[in-house]
């Protein structure tokens, strides 16, 4: 039973706001048991997309997960007033069910909600029970079933126990006092379905009294709220920023993975969770020694649509049904109802089959039925859609009746009649009696037709015969009726006569045509009395043989000549003749033998093009020409002859033949170049080449008004490119060429204009290249390789000169052609530097180019480097410029410095441009050497240039007077004033470790990972800066990590320190940048730390 707003316990807002047309009562008041049904109605009319529509209790919890049996949502659509209606349906509420509601409506930038209270109160129970209820038996409906005494006897038993009352137990105190993870437990004891309604309550109830924690200083909060697939971060604030927390899931602790990452920043400690599923609803704890918060985590599953809905189906009896429907996410569940009635699969029926293909769920039933017809119903958590089904009875239809019949003793009757369906069975009655199968009465159902032989007949047989189809209210029937015929005997003659049958095999009336090969049965019906005497001949031949291949065969009124395996020699006229005391009959008849043809003879190809050939035969001639052959395919012709009766015997295979054709065209020709007596012709190969392949080409010409092509060269050439001579001076000749291969020549490739035979004077021009335009610079030992293009007609004269003289061709190389000048010098010396010319002449005209060209190398030392002055702790440096600067400008200098104890060399200045400098921050009491580089183009000069003077920094304002001297002594043993630190790095990005160490004599410094020795391994870089030690690490991966340690070892001793170095994964990371990112990997440091 539904009730729709049964009970309203206020006024309702009647006006209407927003995007609601009606909405649900402010109160509602549900009576458990009963079913309760909630409906708005929204107008789409202003709206330019379908609005969204969902149901909410209280304010976060998404009742469209939760749809099943006890919740069910319909939506429905007006096409004429456009309003959606929307319905929320309770089935059997329960007391759980109270509380706050919401409906939220959403279109595009619209918004409206309304909210409602619903009440549950409990069926108040009559005071007298209904004793006739203890009688009727359990398995009976409400109006059946006999009284059960043994039952009425067992009651009053049991009404006479003394019944034990349990004391009352307050639900929510035992759930203040639980574990988080009894509470599951604690409601399946006690009956509550909605926990977490009650744990709601049971929130606001424990916010009445705060409790004050000392280990955190803001709780996790009460609950949270997450879409299915989504990510939560549960985050709390702790007293000590060190402390350890513990992260529990109903009880049981979490391990940090890619989908939990727990994270540490300060005080802050949070938990995140990736890609949420149901089974993170859970509730959650963070634990810092004995102290706890705890919260609870909701998934919301997303409501799943039907995104096609169900059609109606109409069919007749026996066919298949499939109600087909997609939802909106693969894998849902969806819930088949036929009218009121949940369909499950059956393993003992096969009535109705479910289907599941990704998004697609089918309903099928194999064979409908009359009782199959009603609605059917598909129902997911978030949507409903129904279908009709409508089943007919098939009508069969009789496509020939049964006829009576009427036969004589020992006939044989034949009952037949044929329906529609050939699937249709059914069952044949001779007067209501059902007839058997036997010896003589045989029944058959081929396809529609249905028979009922009877063999011979007997005077029982006679009745009504009736055939009934199985299923159908229809019946064909008809009457056999038996024929007695009473003869007198009385002797009498007739004449014999041959009665010859027309049809068959003859094409005429007394000519006969048989296939060679086949067996001719003539069958002669003669009649006669008394009976008469057959004698078959051929010619004058009488065939008097009953067995053979050629026979006489004698029946009753009946004479058949046989011939088995025709041959053509079986052709002939051939006499039958009949005989008697009353008469004689005669008849001739002619027996053609026909057969297949003999196979042709000489097949033969007589012509091939690209994917034809044209094939010829003798012996009835003809010829043929086959296309849509493959080019360059070996083919072997076979012909057969064909008349009416067959194929022949294949011919003679013809000899092996190949499709071939001419190429095309050659194309692009051109004219390269004209003298006065050659002309100069280029192209390019043909586009389409074949299997026959280009052997080459002919080049054909004539002058211009003539036809006859003159061949320009005696054999095929093979390059695309030919010098036609011999030419007359002045005249215009038209220039072809030809492609030639096997299969012959192609079509010429003409040019479009004839060319004028004379040589056209160009002046000489040279193309200098740009790079070659300015100075040009080389090292000494590289090779040089100057390609100067040019022009000019006829071919120019080049000629090369340095400085003003002819090249010595003896060490650079000159190579000329008609269009450029190569000058070429294998290992360039400084004294291949100078100014080259190249230098064009044709007759009297000429062209010239410059090119300079410089080798250089590096600078000498400079010269007279010598300290100048000493000032407090500066010095005054100067050189002179270096005799060989290179072949190329000075670009600046090196200084050096070094103290005379250590003479270890620093450097001062690097690129300094003048020939002085000053020296300055200089070390008192030490004394200082200096040494210079020159530098240009090519780099740093080989050797310095060294002061044979130094500078002496003098302590000045203090007199000493010198103690005798007492040789201290300065050795010790090792020892490292800064020891290695543990570290903790990312793996891929490159770090380094250091220490610093003491000792004289100068210590040796071993590298050791996990004790063993780090030798030559490229990934390590080992450093030592007076003292300081650095080991670089490039990129290191997690099989890096490990125990580090650096031994300091001299004559003395050894010191060793040691490190560990943590090698964290990538995956230590968030995926958030910024603040966040830096949180986690600060967490994860201190993890490493720890």
């Amino acid at each position: 039973m539904i009730f729709f707003f049964p009970i309203l316990s206020g006024t309702g807002n009647t006006e209407l706001t927003g995007l609601f047309v009606e909405k649900p009562p402010d109160s509602v008041v549900a009576i458990t048991g009963t079913d309760v049904t909630f409906v708005a109605k929204v107008d789409s009319s202003t709206l330019t997309r379908k609005p969204t529509m969902k149901w909410l209790k209280g304010k976060w919890l998404d009742l469209g997960s939760k749809a099943g049996k006890h919740l069910q949502f319909k939506e429905t659509y007006d096409r004429n007033t456009k309003i959606y209606t929307y319905e929320m349906k309770i089935i059997k509420v329960v007391p759980g069910d109270a509380g706050g509601y919401r409906c939220e409506v959403t279109a595009k930038d619209k918004c409206d909600s309304s909210t409602f209270e619903i009440s549950v109160e409990t069926a108040q129970q009559e005071e007298h029970e209904d004793i006739l209820s203890a009688f009727k038996r359990a398995d009976a409906g409400e109006d059946e079933g006999d009284l059960d005494f043994s039952a009425l006897l067992k009651a009053t038993k049991r009404k006479k126990k003394p019944v034990e009352e349990k004391p009352q137990i307050d639900v929510w105190e035992l759930l203040k006092s639980a574990h988080p993870s009894e509470y599951e437990k604690i409601a399946f004891e006690y009956g509550i379905t909605d926990l977490r309604g009650m744990l709601k309550r049971l929130k606001k109830m424990k916010a009445v009294e705060p409790k004050h924690s000392e280990a955190f200083l803001k709780r996790l909060e009460s609950c949270y709220s997450v879409e299915k697939g989504k990510k939560i971060v549960l985050t709390c604030e702790v007293v000590d920023p060190n402390a350890q927390v513990k992260w529990l899931k109903n009880g049981q602790e979490i391990k940090p993975s890619a989908k939990y990452v727990m994270e540490a920043n300060g005080n802050i400690r949070t938990l995140t969770i990736n890609k949420t599923t149901l089974a993170d609803d859970a509730a959650y704890e963070c634990v810092i020694g004995e102290d706890k918060c705890f919260t609870e985590v909701f998934v919301k599953e997303p409501p799943v649509t039907i995104t096609k809905l169900m059609d109606d189906y109409h069919v007749v009896v026996g066919e298949r049904v499939e109600f087909e429907i997609e939802v909106s996410e693969e894998g849902a569940h969806v819930m088949w109802f036929f009218e009121e009635q949940e369909l499950h699969r059956d393993a003992q029926s096969t009535k109705y089959r479910f289907k599941k293909d990704g998004k697609k769920h089918t309903l099928i039933i194999q064979e409908a039925t009359l009782e199959d017809i009603g609605m059917y119903h598909a129902w997911t958590n978030g949507g409903h859609t129904k279908g009709e089904l409508e089943v007919e009875e098939k009508e069969l239809e009789v496509l020939q009746d049964i006829a009576d019949l009427t036969v004589r003793a020992t006939d044989q009757a034949v009952f037949k009649c044929e329906v529609s369906d050939e699937k249709v069975t059914g069952k044949w009655f001779k007067d209501g009696v059902e007839v058997l199968p036997s010896n003589r009465i045989k029944m058959s159902h081929i396809g529609r037709v249905h028979r009922l032989v009877i063999d011979e007949v007997k005077p029982e047989d006679a009745g009504d015969y009736t055939f009934i189809p199985d299923g159908y209210a229809l019946s064909l029937s008809a009457k056999l009726n038996f024929l007695e015929i009473k003869i007198d005997y009385v002797p009498r003659q007739d004449p014999p006569k041959i009665h010859l049958d027309t049809t068959g095999n003859m094409v005429s009336q007394n000519t006969i045509i048989v296939v060679a090969g086949n067996k001719l049965r003539l069958d002669v019906e003669i009649t006669g009395e008394p009976a008469p005497t057959v004698v078959w001949s051929k010619g004058d031949q009488a065939i008097t043989e009953s067995t053979g291949r050629v026979r006489v065969e004698s029946r009753k009124d009946l004479s058949c000549f046989v011939i088995e395996g025709a041959e053509r020699d079986d052709e002939g006229n051939y006499t039958i003749c009949v005989t008697n005391p009353a008469g004689e009959d005669k008849a001739v008849l002619f027996i053609k033998i026909v057969d297949v043809p003999d196979p042709p003879e000489q097949v033969k190809c007589t012509s091939v093009g690209e994917d034809c050939a044209t094939i010829t035969w003798e012996k009835k001639k003809g010829s043929s020409r086959w296309t849509k052959m493959i080019e360059g395919v070996l083919y072997e012709m076979r012909v057969f002859a064909v008349n009416s009766i067959g194929l022949s015997q294949p011919s003679l295979n013809s000899k092996p033949f190949m499709p071939i054709a001419p190429t095309s065209e050659p194309t692009r020709l051109v004219v390269h170049d004209v003298t006065d007596s050659t002309c100069t012709l280029k192209w390019l190969a043909p586009e389409r080449i074949g299997a026959g392949g280009l052997d080459g080409y002919v080049i054909e010409y004539c002058k211009e008004g003539d036809t006859e092509w003159v061949v320009a060269n005696k054999e095929l050439c093979e390059r695309q490119g030919f010098v036609v001579r011999g030419l007359p001076v002045g005249e215009k000749i038209n220039f072809r060429v030809v492609a030639v291969n096997i299969a012959g020549r192609s079509p010429p490739a003409t040019l479009g204009q004839p060319v004028t035979i004379r040589e056209i004077m160009e002046l000489p021009k040279i193309r200098l290249p740009r790079e070659l335009r300015t100075k040009y610079i080389r090292r000494v030992g590289e090779k040089i390789n100057l390609v100067i293009p040019f022009q000019g007609k006829p071919r120019p004269v080049a000629t090369w000169y340095k400085d003003g003289q002819p090249v010595d061709t003896k060490t650079i190389g000159v190579r000329n052609s008609n269009v450029d000048s190569i000058l070429f010098i294998r290992s360039a010396e400084r004294d291949h530097s100078g100014k080259y010319e190249l230098v064009l002449q044709i007759e009297n005209m000429e062209d010239r180019a410059t090119i300079e060209i410089r080798i250089v190398e590096k600078p000498g030392p400079p010269i007279k480097v010598r300290v100048t002055d000493v000032w407090g702790f500066n010095a005054a440096l100067e050189w002179d410029p270096p005799k060989d600067n290179g072949n190329c400008d000075i670009t600046g200098y090196t200084i050096q410095k070094a103290d005379k104890k250590t003479k270890e060399w620093f450097t001062v200045y690097e690129h300094n441009r003048r020939t002085n400098c000053t020296a300055s921050d200089l070390i008192m009491g030490n004394e200082y050497m200096f040494r210079v580089y020159s530098e240009n183009l090519c780099g740093l000069s080989e050797d310095p240039g060294l002061s044979k003077d130094t500078a002496v920094i003098a302590k000045t304002g203090l007199v000493h007077n010198r103690a005798p001297y007492k040789e201290m002594d300065t050795t010790c043993v090792p020892k490292f004033t800064q020891p290695l630190v543990d570290r903790s790095v990312v793996a891929g990005y490159s770090t380094a470790i250091s220490c610093s160490v003491r000792g004289f004599p100068k210590p040796k410094i071993i590298w050791m990972k996990n004790k063993m020795i780090i030798g030559g391994d490229p990934k390590y870089i080992m450093q030592n800066n007076q003292g300081v030690l650095t080991l670089n690490i490039r990129k290191p991966s997690t099989f890096d990590g490990g125990k580090y340690s650096c031994m300091a070892v001299n004559e003395l001793g050894q010191a060793e320190v040691e490190c560990v170095l943590q090698i964290r994964r990538k995956e230590g990371y968030g995926v958030e940048g910024g603040e966040g990112g830096k949180l986690r990997e600060l967490g994860e440091w201190k993890r490493g730390e720890g």
